[in-house]
């Protein structure tokens, strides 16, 4: 059950361009957004869509993945764990972000042209 104390499946679409970063280690780091859909029907019996937009990073090789194949619209599997941090953003408040930090990428359907 250790396993699952911290672990996030997710599969949507590629929301923006990934944002590549090459770090001086050498080491890439990817961000992009995901959204998921979630259909259901509302109290008349319409159905409704509900998108939720994630922000997701991911290290390394993975991010190499990232950064050949996955354009906005792709559809992608991720898994991974949920990590929160905080910065000091230019006007000096504390920002505080939630973050997938994915481990694993399942490139699905047809990159988009």
């Amino acid at each position: 059950m250790s396993t699952i104390k911290n672990h996030v499946q997710l599969i949507g679409n590629v929301g923006q361009e990934p944002v590549i970063t090459n770090l001086e280690s050498g080491k890439k780091v990817a961000r992009f957004s995901l959204a998921t859909n979630e259909h259901y029907k509302n109290a008349n019996g319409e159905k409704q869509t509900e998108t939720t937009w994630h922000t997701i990073v991911t290290w390394g090789k993975s991010a190499e993945i990232i950064e050949k194949y996955a354009g906005k619209g792709k559809e992608l599997g991720i898994s991974g764990k949920l990590k929160s941090r905080s910065y000091e953003a230019e006007d000096g408040t504390t920002r505080y972000v939630t973050e997938v930090v994915a481990d694993e990428i399942l490139l699905l359907g047809v990159k988009p042209n």
